[in-house]
């Protein structure tokens, strides 16, 4: 058999954009192929939670089969150390929009926890809500 020294070795084929790329645990990055709206299924926001981009999240367990291999990811790039939506969206070539939706359905199944998670009451922030401004306005009487 002839030896193959380095200018006769085969050259592999280039690979289509996209593909090849492995996150941690061996997950292959598919995402290049897949609309945004169809990996949160449409949705922009997710449940009462606003996400900043800036939020530090970390895995609080396994990952199940069922999970959409974005959510894997997030669990997997998550599980030895805290990293933002931000990071998280760099890493996962997806917009911010999309991982913050992830993020926070991961965290209503209790895997994921959004350090600075705020909840909202229809767009209002806690500070804003009316039972806060009530009793402010209680506290102000009583003076």
């Amino acid at each position: 058999m002839p030896e193959l020294t380095p200018r006769s070795r085969p050259v592999p084929a280039p690979r289509p954009p996209g593909s090849g790329r492995t996150a941690p645990g061996g997950l292959e990055d598919k995402t290049a192929n897949v609309r945004p709206y169809t990996v949160t299924g449409g949705r922009t926001h997710a449940g009462s939670s606003e996400v900043p981009i800036e939020s530090l999240v970390e895995c609080l367990g396994p990952p199940a089969p069922e999970h959409a291999p974005e959510s894997r990811q997030i669990l997997e790039f998550t599980s030895h150390q805290y990293l933002s939506v931000a990071e998280l969206s760099a890493h996962l070539h997806l917009p911010v929009g999309v991982v913050r939706v992830l993020a926070c359905d991961l965290a209503d199944e209790g895997l994921l926890r959004v350090h600075g998670l705020t909840t909202t009451d229809h767009g209002r922030t806690p500070a804003t809500t009316m039972s806060v401004l009530e009793s402010v306005l209680d506290g102000i009487s009583a003076l």
